[in-house]
């Protein structure tokens, strides 16, 4: 995908350019699409690297058994279901305001774990 996209590295601006393709993409990869299945799984492949290469990530099982990322061995994020989300609901889902959350998301999981200490 990175070399599909033109893109030099696994980090926020290809994130950024990821989300723009979806959004291009949208309409052409309705649910019924035959060909959506298989871009799905090569999109969260590529977002799954951006967020391994981008915040020292894993490529991990959840706890149900999906394949995902973990992250500072408290948070899961599923990749695949992220780009689901937006190509079905459009910028709202956006994978790139995801991906800038992430920050936010440690510092929140780093937090939740301090208070049962203090």
């Amino acid at each position: 995908m990175r070399q599909q996209l033109g893109l030099a590295a696994y980090n926020e601006a290809a994130v950024r350019e990821l989300d723009h393709f979806i959004e291009a993409q949208r309409l052409e990869l309705t649910p019924d699409s035959p060909d959506r299945e298989g871009i799905v799984t090569a999109l969260g492949c590529f977002l799954g690297q951006c967020l391994v290469s981008t915040y020292h990530a894993e490529w991990a099982a959840g706890p149900d058994g999906t394949t995902g990322i973990g992250l500072a061995n408290q948070l899961f994020f599923n990749p695949f279901y992220l780009v689901h989300q937006q190509l079905n609901n459009g910028a709202a889902a956006s994978v790139a305001a995801f991906f800038r959350s992430v920050p936010q998301r440690l510092v929140q999981a780093a937090g939740a774990k301090k208070r049962w200490i203090s």
